[in-house]
């Protein structure tokens, strides 16, 4: 089994993070794949972050299609891309927000979210509506730590974070706490042992359950909202994002050419998926 790991930002250090993180809980013979996207922002902090995040993923959903990958974690906390990603993949596509609200539900009668910085915490609330998470979701807590100084050399991050958590769990009303950003990744576990309440992030809830579905041999409807999408010629610098005739083909190639000529060269057959379709 393959399992693609996309971090939508460009930080590299964080995506290297991520794949220690899922590997650690990933089953024998499962292989992670994990990658950043070669254009977009370094952390996303913000809908405009989100937005000029989402090309990349795409890309690489579409390199894990040519690639035989059996299914995708988006591993970023706001989900980008997600519903787009699943337009273009084969196997389950799996955002970490969505793991980890769902297994917190499971663990707890109710949770807090933590996250970083405060702008970010109407897009965690409007995750939790969207996801029917909200009547588990007691608060969604700003730590006013920015993504790249989640890991660096130094950093308060950690002790910030705990002292929000505790807060939560005294304050909030929760039992469990879900960590709002996939940065936070790597200190889970450290986390929930200084509390003693459950501490959920979405980069190992989303492997887990990708393999789950993939055990089952489930795959992506390809009808209703998550058909491919509809096949015409997008203009300028999103030519070669143009959805192709051809529904055995997906594009764009990662690091294609950025010419926007509508003349450019047709993106190559996918392999058969592993995985049955429904």
């Amino acid at each position: 089994m393959k399992i693609k790991l996309i971090n939508p930002n460009t930080t590299q250090r964080m995506t290297d993070a991520m794949g220690r993180c899922a590997r650690e809980v990933a089953a024998a013979g499962t292989e992670i794949v994990a990658v950043s996207p070669p254009m977009g922002p370094p952390s996303i902090e913000g809908y405009y972050d989100e937005a000029l995040a989402t090309p990349g993923l795409l890309a690489e959903i579409a390199q894990g299609e040519r690639d035989g990958c059996d299914a995708y974690v988006i591993a970023c906390f706001g989900d980008p891309g997600l519903y787009a990603a699943r337009e273009l993949a084969r196997g389950p596509v799996i955002g970490i927000a969505e793991a980890a609200m769902h297994a917190a539900s499971v663990l707890a009668p109710g949770f807090s979210v933590v996250t970083t910085l405060a702008r970010t915490c109407g897009m965690a609330w409007h995750l939790a509506e969207r996801y029917g998470m909200k009547r588990f979701c007691r608060n969604v807590r700003a730590t006013d730590v920015a993504v790249l100084e989640l890991d660096r050399p130094g950093s308060a991050a950690r002790r910030i974070i705990v002292d929000e958590c505790r807060r939560a769990l005294d304050e909030d009303g929760a039992d469990a706490i879900v960590l709002g950003c996939a940065g936070m990744a790597e200190f889970a576990h450290e986390i929930e042992q200084q509390i003693g309440a459950p501490v959920v992030e979405g980069v190992t809830a989303a492997v887990k359950w990708a393999e789950a579905l993939v055990a089952l041999r489930l795959a992506t409807a390809k009808r209703g909202d998550y058909a491919r999408p509809l096949p015409k010629r997008y203009d300028g610098e999103f030519a070669r994002f143009s959805p192709p005739e051809d529904a055995s083909t997906t594009v764009p190639a990662v690091g294609a050419a950025r010419s926007g000529n509508a003349d450019e060269e047709p993106v190559p057959n996918l392999p058969q998926s592993h995985i049955h379709a429904v």
